[in-house]
């Protein structure tokens, strides 16, 4: 069965880092477009950060410098290294595993970040 399962959310300071883990199965990962999303509630998801089958890695302007994606295909996960966290990254991280048409999505794992 395909799935997708998020890890490594938690409770941070500001300044501090987390590093997030999308663990694949059931799919063909290294085909894979692998997006990281957020969303608070009442908000509108954003699109966090992108990284293509070929490594080609895409940013929204408001993580760029602080959050680094990456992907490991022989262990079918990718990850989302964020550094620098501010109160206003506070949010529900998911993934996407997304091959044409075809779009899986994990349950999201909660990123706080306060003092």
């Amino acid at each position: 069965q395909a799935q997708l399962v998020e890890s490594g959310g938690g409770l941070v300071h500001p300044g501090g880092s987390l590093r997030l883990s999308c663990a694949a199965s059931g799919i063909m990962f290294r085909l894979y477009v692998i997006d990281w999303y957020r969303q608070a509630p009442g908000k509108q998801r954003e699109l966090v950060a992108g990284i293509s089958s070929t490594g080609t890695t895409n940013y929204a302007d408001s993580v760029k410098g602080r959050f680094t994606i990456s992907r490991d295909n022989a262990k079918n996960t990718g990850y989302l290294q964020m550094n620098s966290l501010k109160a206003e990254d506070t949010d529900v991280y998911s993934c996407s595993a997304k091959w044409g048409a075809y779009a899986l999505w994990g349950e999201g794992t909660e990123v706080t970040v306060s003092s």
